[in-house]
């Protein structure tokens, strides 16, 4: 298994002032979405982009000051995405166009669009969000629908927050952060398919990203038990069983997995070097050493060792 891709930064405070439209229009160009920025007259402009490519998706984090990016029709024919784009609000306001309709998406709220259809957006307090690039053909081989007909927003936070927007916003955030939980595709990708179609995908996909969300969120709990997966995504766990067993893995097994991936980028992480194997196996959810280390080198084909010796160099 090879080791997920680390998050690279992007900052245009490492260009001249004056070049730094230009080159944020071409790091988005190649990284997420092609776009036109305007910079308020007599403004200085700096944003920053944390980006991960994962095998098929592609997660960011994405600050900036006060602008507005415009994808008319010509960028879209110039520029194609191909792409369903969901966006999730962490700070500042945001103006959306799309049209004819004008709404304003404010921190705690998500918005899910494709973005081969023109729209306009503005930040005019700046702005600080978390997006994910779906390629259309991953959207529509799991969700059988080719585009989404009209821009969709949910809320991620308060009384009224979509439980698998939530989700969703927790998994990305911890990818693109400093968490070092490694991103599960399959689950951000099947969570956007819920969050798109309004659930119509159907109750199993549903279900089954709702217990790897939930074993992510609780995954160095040594007591985390395929009960406890099923009672968080409101399930049997029977039912639960099934469903892990339709993608060739129990719930123990997907359980162990994600808790060698973090172990894994554990160990290759620089604050982590000076902790014993042991003890970053424990604060993994294992609790014999002795499982811990068979478990990884069947999983990675060597050893906590030489993971961390490699790691280093």
């Amino acid at each position: 298994m090879h080791p997920v891709p680390k998050p690279q930064v992007f900052d245009v405070s490492s260009h001249p002032l004056d070049q730094s439209v230009e080159v944020w229009e071409e790091h988005n160009a190649a990284a997420l979405v092609g776009l036109t920025c305007r910079v308020p007259d007599s403004a200085s402009f700096r944003a920053k982009e944390v980006n991960l490519q994962l095998h098929r998706l592609h997660l960011a984090r994405v600050q900036g000051t006060p602008h507005t990016v415009v994808r008319d029709a010509s960028m879209v024919s110039q520029r194609p995405s191909d792409s369903i784009v969901v966006y999730a609000s962490l700070r500042g306001e945001a103006l959306w166009e799309h049209a004819g309709a004008r709404r304003i998406v404010r921190p705690g709220q998500l918005l899910v669009c494709d973005v081969d259809r023109p729209f306009l957006r503005g930040f005019g307090h700046g702005l600080e969000e978390l997006a994910i690039k779906v390629p259309r053909d991953a959207f529509t081989e799991l969700t059988g629908l080719h585009t989404v007909d009209v821009p969709l927003f949910l809320d991620t936070t308060g009384a009224e927050a979509d439980p698998y927007a939530r989700a969703l916003v927790r998994q990305v955030g911890r990818a693109v952060g400093r968490s070092a939980v490694p991103p599960d595709e399959r689950t951000i990708l099947e969570l956007v398919s819920v969050i798109a179609t309004g659930g119509r995908i159907g109750l199993p996909v549903a279900h089954r990203a709702a217990a790897r969300a939930f074993i992510d969120d609780h995954l160095t709990d040594t007591s985390l038990s395929a009960a406890d997966v099923a009672a968080g995504a409101g399930i049997s766990e029977r039912h639960l069983s099934r469903l892990f067993a339709e993608t060739g893995a129990s719930v123990p097994q997907h359980i162990l997995a994600r808790r060698l991936d973090l172990a894994h980028s554990l160990l290759g992480r620089p604050e982590t070097r000076e902790h014993r194997i042991v003890d970053i196996a424990a604060s993994c959810g294992f609790t014999s050493t002795a499982y811990f280390s068979d478990a990884f080198k069947r999983r990675f084909d060597a050893t906590a060792g030489a993971v961390r010796r490699s790691a280093a160099v």
